[in-house]
């Protein structure tokens, strides 16, 4: 059965979420989302489905890639995939 979420919570809902390349190293999110489809079934592929908890681990010098703990193990994407998911962040 789906949930009807009223307009104001889905707005404020939908300003809180950022891109998982927008996290900075240590902080957490819940994967949401992903903008492009022809990156989904690999990032599914590799751990990261929607409702999964992610923790940006690391940052390279030059800011790409990204090193990440999804489903308990660690993942390097590059900007541009990292880019294409859309994470709620977590506040600890």
């Amino acid at each position: 059965m789906r949930r009807t979420v009223p307009l104001r919570e889905a707005q404020t809902i939908q300003m809180c979420m950022k891109k998982l390349s927008e996290l900075e190293a240590g902080e957490v999110g819940v994967i949401h989302s992903f903008e492009k489809d022809e990156l989904y079934i690999k990032l599914l592929e590799m751990g990261c489905v929607p409702g999964e908890p992610v923790k940006v681990v690391q940052v390279a010098p030059l800011g790409d890639p990204i090193s990440i703990e999804v489903s308990g193990y660690h993942l390097s994407l590059r900007i541009s995939e990292a880019d294409s998911i859309i994470v709620t962040p977590v506040t600890e």
